[in-house]
């Protein structure tokens, strides 16, 4: 368990001491496999926070979003809906990462925290048997097959999973140049909702191979 100082707005602190907490932070990312972005619930969201969560999820880090301070917004409806709001607009590219509201100083959902880390953390080592990924690809493409094109389709051989942390899967395939992103993003959705994957990151690296090759 890796706490790192909290990095202040930049009106409270020097430059310098605000660049030093970033970069300890991004440190901390680089050794961790579970990063809690911890947020307050009584100041905006900021660039910072947004960069910090960026970073981790280029570094394939599982992610849980804690607000902090939440007996603080608890009895206001209005200020729950503005964050609850902002949390959506500026963390969108997170959209997999768990939200945990609670508060520090009256132990509110403070254990829960540590149960959704555990949570995560499963997922995050999660393997799936060859055959279990096939038969799932084939039934998802089965399902919605990919739209035809004057050049032919796309076409997925064989998929296996090539490494946990995050689960990362690779699908041969016929035809890069075919993979239009929409159903890169279906395929992605599909896997973490048929595996239980829907709590941590995770990557689908698609790779040429011939109809012979395979």
């Amino acid at each position: 368990l890796i706490d790192t100082a909290g990095i202040r707005k930049k009106s409270r602190v020097s430059a310098k001491v605000d660049k030093f907490s970033m970069i300890k932070a991004l440190k901390s990312i680089e050794r961790c496999h579970i990063a809690v972005i911890l947020l307050d619930a009584a100041e905006e969201i900021s660039d910072q926070d947004t960069r910090v969560c960026g970073y981790a999820m280029e570094r394939d880090r599982g992610l849980i979003l804690a607000v902090n301070k939440w007996d603080l917004v608890k009895k206001d409806s209005k200020k729950q809906k503005q964050l609850r709001e902002n949390l959506v607009r500026r963390f969108n590219f997170a959209g997999f990462a768990p939200q945990l509201n609670l508060s520090a100083l009256t132990g509110e959902q403070v254990p829960k925290l540590f149960t959704e880390i555990d949570r995560v953390y499963k997922q995050f080592c999660t393997r799936i048997p060859t055959p279990d990924l096939n038969r799932a690809v084939k039934e998802i493409f089965r399902q919605k097959p990919p739209s035809l094109t004057a050049h032919g389709g796309f076409k997925v051989y064989y998929a296996a999973q090539s490494r946990t942390k995050p689960p990362t899967f690779v699908l041969f395939v016929n035809r890069m140049e075919k993979i239009h992103f929409s159903y890169h993003r279906y395929l992605t959705n599909q896997l973490r909702e048929h595996f239980g994957l829907n709590a941590c990151p995770l990557r689908l690296i698609f790779k040429p191979r011939s109809e012979k090759e395979s």
